[in-house]
């Protein structure tokens, strides 16, 4: 027998000996309905990563099928979804759910709170992820950090922002604990998914509206229908999305499948920040270019706001005890890796400001 005979005898044999992976290992098929719609490509795309390399990982053998926003469910109706069966998993913001429980919005991030990677850190190494375990559980979840949108940007508005008196009556969309913090300074606060957003800030039914950042809002086309561009987002100074698996789906799972979906969300967390600070870039210039007005928040406003946030957690905490734990926990956690990272990232940001004149 030549060479090539002896390689092809060789393969087939290796194929009758070696079962196929997929036959080998239970076959499972959920369903994942997501808040966000397909044009928020990132958001979108941790779905699409999420179930193709779950597939990949199981040869095959564990499928997600994935629905936006609307198709299965209403954007902000993920968590119901899954918590009462009605689909497997749903990929969501906790911080949508704050009326269930004020302590979800932890999950995601809480007003003058910690950048992605401090939120990690709390997440993964500070205890975090085991304070928001009882959360989730009494929810009927599992979750699991699947991204991260890095510091977000504070909002499109038809008019411009000076004083304080300026929000007093203000219509604005804005997700979690922030808009309980705005509603301190006169705002109405609107709790709106994406898909909502344009036309009604287009009909006038709102005078402003936040979501993520310059890459998504471009989509949303924000830039359109109102001017003035504003930053920062001190409301979510990053901002977390998990996948939320019904318990007892998660439960049968098979313990591999588990560990194939905690591997997977891994990536697409580290995927999602770096996509974002990349797209961002590019995003906000155009939409200067094209004629937005990027405006700083005044000192006068962000501190009037900050005042009220402390004001806000007080308040929850003296009516909610598991928010004055959680945030007793995260608050700890916030002060001292603020405190590092003052002497090391903020200090060389900060002179590289100024020199560069950034």
């Amino acid at each position: 027998m030549n060479r090539r005979g002896l390689l092809a005898a060789g393969a087939a044999g290796t194929a009758l000996a070696t079962p196929n992976l997929a036959a080998a290992q239970p076959q499972v098929l959920w369903r994942l309905a997501s808040s966000f719609p397909k044009s928020t490509d990132v958001l979108w795309g941790v779905a699409e990563i999420l179930s193709r390399r779950v597939a990949e990982l199981t040869g095959g053998a564990f499928q997600i099928r994935i629905f936006a926003a609307g198709e299965l469910v209403p954007a902000l109706q993920v968590l119901d979804a899954v918590g009462g069966g009605n689909v497997e998993c749903g990929h969501t913001a906790a911080y949508y759910y704050i009326g269930k429980d004020p302590s979800m919005g932890f999950g995601t991030e809480m007003p003058f709170g910690m950048n992605a990677r401090q939120h990690l850190a709390w997440i993964q190494q500070g205890g975090g992820r085991e304070v928001m375990e009882e959360v989730y559980r009494d929810q009927g979840v599992v979750a699991l950090p699947a991204n991260n949108t890095g510091a977000q940007m504070g909002g499109w508005f038809r008019k411009e922002l000076r004083t304080v008196q300026d929000l007093n009556g203000l219509k604005f969309r804005i997700g979690g604990t922030g808009g309980m913090v705005l509603q301190k300074l006169g705002v109405i606060a609107q709790q709106l998914g994406a898909p909502d957003i344009y036309p009604a800030l287009e009909r006038g039914v709102i005078d402003g509206a936040e979501w993520v950042g310059p890459h998504d809002d471009e989509k949303l086309g924000f830039h359109r229908v109102a001017q003035y561009y504003y930053y920062p987002g001190w409301w979510e100074p990053c901002s977390e999305g998990d996948i939320l698996i019904n318990a007892r789906s998660w439960e049968a799972l098979p313990k591999t499948y588990q560990q194939v979906l905690e591997a997977v969300v891994g990536e697409t967390n580290v995927w999602s920040i770096g996509r974002y600070d990349h797209l961002n870039v590019a995003a906000l210039r155009r939409l200067v270019a094209g004629g937005a007005q990027l405006r700083p928040y005044p000192r006068e406003i962000l501190m009037a706001c900050h005042r009220a946030a402390q004001e806000t957690y007080a308040e929850i905490g003296e009516r909610n005890a598991r928010f004055r734990r959680v945030h007793a926990h995260w608050d700890k956690f916030r002060r001292d890796t603020q405190s590092w990272f003052r002497v090391a990232e903020d200090s060389s940001a900060n002179f590289l400001a100024v020199a560069e004149r950034v």
